[in-house]
């Protein structure tokens, strides 16, 4: 008789659109709601039925192939996102206009490649950086915005504002010294 061994679930991810510690903590609401429904139709007797759930929720469920049926699953979906919660590196990028769902799901899925599989956003807003964008974590901090850029370089372009002033001034001066044409008699 062989033994059946089964392997620990194991955690795959979080879908892109899962971007910020808010989003997790619906998601620990919404299973904690699920749950309830589900014991309640068994306390009820009646026939378990998957209950109605978020897009967010259906995502985690299928890439990380759980049964949302098996309590024993429901219960480790629940452990996994109160420690994402808790323990995801979270950082904090601040942009000069609100970016697009399709720009946040381009920077989760590079930041989760290169940096963390289980990075969190949470995504602000500074009008007064120009273009670019401000990244903070807990330790670090770096400002790539267009107006750091130009604070970093104020003396090449006061340099090259001057270089423009002497080059306008060399065309006045050209302008004035060339003969002028003869005005035409009435």
């Amino acid at each position: 008789m062989a033994h059946e061994t089964t392997q620990p679930k194991t955690f795959t991810g979080l879908p892109l659109s899962v971007v910020s510690p808010v989003d997790v903590g619906r998601l620990i609401r919404e299973l904690e709601t699920l749950d309830n429904a589900i014991l309640e139709q068994g306390l009820r007797g009646q026939a378990v039925e998957v209950p109605a759930m978020t897009r967010l929720m259906a995502q985690t469920i299928e890439m990380n192939h759980i049964n949302i049926l098996d309590e024993a699953d429901r219960k480790l979906l629940t452990q996994l996102f109160v420690s994402v919660r808790e323990k995801a590196p979270v950082l904090h990028i601040s942009f000069s206009a609100d970016p697009t769902p399709a720009f946040v799901e381009k920077i989760m899925a590079y930041l989760r490649r290169e940096i963390h599989p289980l990075l969190l956003m949470t995504a602000g807003l500074q009008p007064n950086i120009g273009a670019g964008c401000i990244v903070r974590s807990t330790n670090k901090y770096f400002d790539c915005s267009l107006r750091q850029d130009f604070l970093d370089k104020r003396a090449l372009l006061m340099e090259k504002l001057r270089e423009g002033d002497n080059v306008t001034a060399q065309v006045a001066a050209a302008a004035a010294a060339a003969p002028q044409p003869a005005e035409v008699a009435a």
